[in-house]
């Protein structure tokens, strides 16, 4: 690797000749020259150019000032550009890359399996009669049950102790496992799922506020939005652990606080819960595993706090439990190495009990109105992830009472559950064929389809952002559960850029994420994520995200993740060599992505 570091890119006090030397030692072998900052003070940055021939060459300021200077103040400048232009080419030449899409990729959608699916329940009349009618309201029964059976496998070993009045186990009679099925309502994803929840169970003249753990997923804020919400949602930080519950608290006390005189008697509200609903004074929303963006897991103690936090304060927490069951153990960084990656704990089951479990084991609450036990928090679940995103079909967890309630929801009891024909064909993927098989057929999808996939694809992007990236101050988010480094899951990967508040002279080193967004999609045809989407609308400021981008995985082939993220450091490099005045936004908000969503 050739080297050259200088005080300056812009005063132009390295030799044309120097300069044209490493150049021409770097395009040799076809490499990218690529700019960035390097640590230590004072500094500019660093002209970093890959060769197979040449050594490591380090030019000191006495040296570059000894009479080698340029012809012309802007000569390297120009003929630097000039040879990152021929190397990275047109735009029109350039296939399309998008790290930002979160999609799982078409060519792991069972389409197989689904059709099997479809031939059975569309052959049976006992399935096919009422999957075309209208369905009941809490959903396709035969997949509740379903859904209680395969969820208790996946959570048995995580769950806590339940108070006595819970149904617990399965009896002879099947009568338990209806009233275990009674928690589970059938949706129409997590989306439309979220909309029910808050149509039902909030009262914009009541419920307080929205908070959105940050950063947060950004197509979910304009839900909340049309629950009447507007300019009520609060941002909320989170670390490695998760959410700050402490922080959550705090801001709570204080909206109660100037709220107070507020009145909570029912008067001035626009809805009426009763009898089978109850309106929340505060939500909160956030994704406690492998979350979008961040990719990050929140620890069981915060879960316990969150819990806690939202007992006393009259909280419903909506958990988007959509990203669960896709884990797997970090694959090697070396892709030659012979070392399998450790195999505990087993990733075919949960490793954490869902927020919902935590708060039904405290049993009911003061809040709860007589006789009732709505409870503090639903788990809100989806097939898009784990079959295809146009099933349109998911579910809840959570009391019965709340799941009755939330069937209950006007838009529900109109025309019965939503995706009732998808319900029932989703439902045989969920079915073992033979008496005590262990695996169903989507068991078999996710385990021998999507996770060794995204396990590899995971692996590729994580080496190419460690050689590309890396390098030039960018850092990543290695493991998603803290206290269990070898294990991933979800769909995304989190990166910070060096601070934009840290200057030279009075310049930001750094372009922001938004910025150098825009550079990718002007000259290499590549979208990403960048951070400032991930802002809880209405409360950007509360919570910055200008130096992060977020990259997804699970979209692209592993060809193409690795040119994505080469064509990411090829434009971040340049940016740099370029200097503050290329660093203009020309794109905010959300318009410029809704084709990649």
């Amino acid at each position: 690797m050739t080297m050259i570091r200088l005080t300056t890119f812009k005063q132009g006090c390295i030799s044309t000749s120097i300069l044209k030397s490493c150049i021409s030692g770097s395009y040799q072998s076809r490499q990218a020259i690529r700019c960035c900052i390097t640590s230590g003070r004072p500094r500019y940055g660093t002209a970093i150019a890959r060769s197979i021939h040449t050594p490591t060459l380090s030019i000191s300021t006495a040296t570059m000032t000894a009479g080698q200077s340029m012809s012309g103040p802007n000569e390297g400048n120009e003929m630097l550009n000039e040879e990152l232009q021929k190397d990275t080419g047109t735009m029109r030449n350039k296939k399309p890359i998008n790290l930002l899409r979160g999609w799982p990729s078409t060519s792991l959608l069972p389409a197989a399996a689904l059709r099997a699916a479809s031939q059975t329940a569309l052959s049976d009349p006992a399935i096919w009669a009422p999957g075309l009618e209208y369905g009941p309201d809490p959903g396709y029964q035969p997949l509740r049950e379903a859904l209680e059976y395969w969820l208790g496998k996946f959570y048995s070993s995580v769950l806590p102790v339940m108070p006595d009045t819970a149904t617990t186990g399965v009896s002879e009679d099947g009568k338990a496992a209806e009233k275990e099925a009674d928690r589970i309502t059938i949706t129409g994803g997590a989306s439309q799922s979220l909309a029910c929840i808050l149509q039902s169970f909030t009262d914009p003249a009541r419920t307080l506020a929205i908070w959105i753990v940050a950063p947060c997923y950004f197509l979910a804020c304009p839900i909340f939005a049309d629950a009447g919400f507007t300019g009520r949602m609060r941002a909320v930080p989170e670390d490695e652990e998760g959410v700050d519950v402490e922080v959550l608290e705090r801001k709570m006390c204080a909206l109660e606080k100037e709220q107070r005189g507020r009145s909570d008697d029912g008067s001035g509200s626009y809805k009426d819960p009763d009898p089978y609903r109850k309106i929340y004074r505060h939500v909160v929303y956030c994704v406690p595993a492998f979350s979008n963006p961040s990719g990050r897991t929140m620890t069981l103690a915060r879960r316990q706090g969150l819990v806690e936090v939202a007992r006393r304060h009259d909280t419903l927490i909506i958990c988007d439990d959509v990203y669960d069951m896709l884990q797997w153990h970090i694959l090697p960084n070396n892709p030659s190495s012979s070392l399998q990656p450790p195999q505990s704990p087993n990733l075919n089951k949960a490793l954490l009990p869902r927020v919902a479990d935590l708060d039904f084991a405290a049993g009911r609450s003061p809040h709860d109105p007589e006789g009732k036990h709505f409870g503090h928090a639903v788990s809100n679940g989806s097939f898009s992830k784990l079959v295809a995103p146009g099933t349109r079909t998911g579910w809840t967890f959570s009391t019965a009472d709340f799941a009755y309630g939330l069937s209950q929801t006007g838009s529900t009891r109109s025309g019965g559950a939503a995706s009732q024909l998808a319900a029932t064909i989703v439902c045989e993927l969920l079915l073992t064929k033979t008496k005590g098989e262990e695996e169903c057929l989507l068991d078999t999808h996710i385990r021998h389809t999507l996770l060794p996939s995204y396990a590899r694809r995971h692996a590729v992007l994580m080496r190419t952002v460690r050689a590309e990236l890396v390098p030039l101050g960018v850092r990543v988010l290695e493991g998603s559960l803290c206290g269990q480094d070898g294990v991933y899951g979800g769909y995304f990967v989190w990166m910070t850029l060096p601070s934009e508040t840290e200057t030279v002279l009075g310049k930001r080193t750094w372009p922001i994420a938004q910025a150098i967004a825009d550079r990718c999609r002007a000259d290499e045809d590549l979208m990403i994520g960048n951070g400032e989407l991930f802002a809880v609308h209405g409360d950007e400021e509360a919570i910055r995200f200008d130096n992060a981008i977020r990259l997804c995985f699970a979209w692209l082939d592993e060809e193409d993740l690795v040119d994505g993220v080469k064509r990411l450091g090829r434009v971040i490099g340049k940016m740099l060599f370029e200097g503050p005045e290329s660093w203009v936004v020309k794109n905010r908000g959300m318009d410029n992505v809704d084709e990649a969503k």
